[in-house]
């Protein structure tokens, strides 16, 4: 068997992979360069990052100095194979990460020239999902999305075509994927289904189909091991409690699933102007197909791949509406460059000098990056997670400065990246008095015990546009009821509360941070946790309600 022809096979396209790939990369390398310093972020400090570190020092896959929330290991392998031959540092993950994206865009290219056979659609449609704000945020950030994408990307190469399928090395790309993030897995369990279905209708082909449909369902047997593994090594399937009851126990309403499906498929069609293309692509509709220049029509996705991409969006969009606690836009991440594709083809297919308004879009998804949209986002969405970043670096400076031997008290993630100097924010860890967020609620049981803290770090937990350009001021309640969303109190209110001073205050992009200093004798003695069950990395910031313009959150 020629292995070099499944790995790197040469698409229809004047370059081959080998060659487009450092293209890609480059390109990645240089309009992320000002990020690959960063110190570690939400979910990264959160889990991953704590995970990948823990197997990095003693060889454990099961974190021992975070959650264990059972995810697959590859990203903590992968991670701590880069920092064994480079050296444990920021800056090193973030290429290596850059790498996976790179990756996951070779595959859109591939998967591209192989659907639509063009290369001029294959371009346009890995340049919008590198400039997508989404994945552009996360293409730097060690979370386990970017993995499981690009690995699910190249099994797609591989599953999705009307012709050449080859079922046994999707299932190869696909297993990783699992290994990756668990939900990967829907994605060929989807496909098999497929084509166990399309078996039923066609006997001809159908002993090929339900062979594939086996190669494809095999996907889940990897996953199936680690899980396997994971309950022998610690008595626990999924992880602990909390995380499992936040993130799946806790979903099932039948009115939230309702709201959230309506938020998924707001995701997959307008989110950070995701729109744009896709409401050029449906007007472009009305316009009859052109032809070439021998007569024939210009090509088009095949009805049978169209037909297996809506059921990917399709399964996507339910799941993500069904499990996980939080409405994070990176969940989706594989299936943005699908809704990409479809849109770019129909672009191409129907429209005159069609190049100029994927150039529109790709306009928009610029501007996206820097400019927020008038709804609540998680930071991770563009490039507002580097502002919040330097941010709490600024905050915790600050706090150095306004009183080095401090007993503070914060929320999650400063209480993360004040205890943990491997985190990349301090050279020594701190001691803290831990709150779930700034909400009256907290702040009131912090009023009840002042003795337990001699400063305060505290920072806004979410983005809110400001209260004009609101655009979604109607699912407040529903927010709070389903969703978590809880209101944060601004620094001057949180200080008078508390009986303290602002002593330093930023505010960058719509969000703030500020140190509160105290000038009663008190002896702080109190760890974290002293006001309640500390909050759990498993769901920090709980209640990220896209499309609405309250809550932040991030759910591994």
């Amino acid at each position: 068997m020629n292995w070099r022809r499944v790995f790197l096979p040469r698409p229809d396209a004047p370059l081959p992979l080998w060659m487009i790939f450092p293209v890609i990369f480059a390109a990645l390398y240089a309009t992320h360069a000002t990020l690959l310093r960063l110190p570690y972020y939400w979910d990264e400090a959160g889990y991953y990052i704590p995970a990948a570190w823990d197997f990095f020092r003693t060889g454990t896959l099961i974190p021992t100095t975070t959650l264990n929330n059972a995810h697959p290991p590859l990203p903590s392998i992968y991670l701590a194979l880069w920092w064994k031959a480079s050296g444990f540092h920021p800056a090193v993950t973030r290429e290596a990460v850059l790498m996976v994206a790179s990756l996951g865009l070779l595959a859109v290219w591939r998967l591209a020239v192989r659907v639509v056979g063009v290369p001029s659609v294959a371009f346009w449609t890995v340049l919008l999902t590198g400039l997508y704000p989404v994945w552009f945020a996360q293409s730097t950030l060690a979370q386990a999305d970017i993995f499981a994408a690009a690995c699910s990307l190249w099994g797609m190469v591989y599953a999705l075509p009307e012709r050449g399928r080859r079922p046994w090395a999707a299932m190869i790309w696909f297993s990783a994927a699992a290994l990756c993030k668990e939900t990967a897995i829907a994605i060929p369990l989807t496909l098999a289904a497929v084509s166990f279905a399309e078996g039923l209708r066609d006997k001809l082909a159908r002993r090929g189909l339900w062979r594939e449909a086996a190669w494809l369902a095999s996907s889940a047997l990897p996953l199936a091991a680690w899980y396997g593994w994971h309950y022998a090594k610690t008595g626990s399937l999924l992880g602990n409690a909390s995380y499992v009851r936040y993130n799946v126990q806790a979903t099932m309403a039948p009115l939230r699933i309702i709201a959230a499906l309506g938020h998924r498929i707001l995701h997959l069609t307008a989110n950070m102007n995701m729109f744009v293309p896709v409401m050029m692509a449906l007007a472009s509709l009305l316009l009859a197909p052109r032809r070439e220049g021998d007569g024939n029509q210009r090509s088009s996705i095949a009805a049978k791949t169209g037909k297996r991409i809506f059921f990917l969006l399709l399964v996507n969009v339910v799941m993500f509406s069904v499990l996980g606690g939080a409405l994070l836009t990176r969940y989706l991440l594989p299936m943005y460059p699908l809704v990409l594709l479809m849109a770019v083809t129909a672009l191409y297919r129907r429209v005159p000098y069609w190049y100029a308004l994927a150039a529109v879009a790709a306009g928009a998804f610029a501007a996206g990056l820097f400019i927020n949209p008038p709804y609540g986002i998680a930071p991770e969405d563009n490039l507002l997670y580097a502002h919040v970043v330097r941010m709490q670096q600024a905050g915790i400076a600050e706090l150095g400065k306004f009183d080095p031997g401090a007993t503070v008290l914060t929320a999650w993630p400063a209480s993360d990246e004040l205890t943990h100097p491997e985190l990349g924010y301090v050279s020594h860890p701190w001691k803290i008095c831990a709150i779930d967020d700034f909400a009256s609620g907290a702040i009131g049981q912090a009023e009840a015990e002042p003795g337990k803290y001699t400063a305060a770090l505290v920072f806004s937990t979410k983005y809110d546009p400001p209260p004009l350009l609101n655009v979604w001021p109607f699912s407040q309640t529903m927010d709070e009821r389903y969703f978590g969303l809880h209101h944060d109190l601004l620094p001057g209110e949180i200080a008078l509360r508390l009986g303290g001073k602002v002593a330093w205050r930023m505010d960058d992009a719509g969000m703030w941070i500020a140190v509160i200093g105290f000038d009663r004798p008190v002896e702080a003695r109190a760890e974290a946790g002293d006001f309640g069950e500390p909050h759990n990395p498993a769901h920090p910031f709980e209640g990220i309600q896209i499309f609405s313009p309250h809550s932040f959150a991030a759910v591994p």
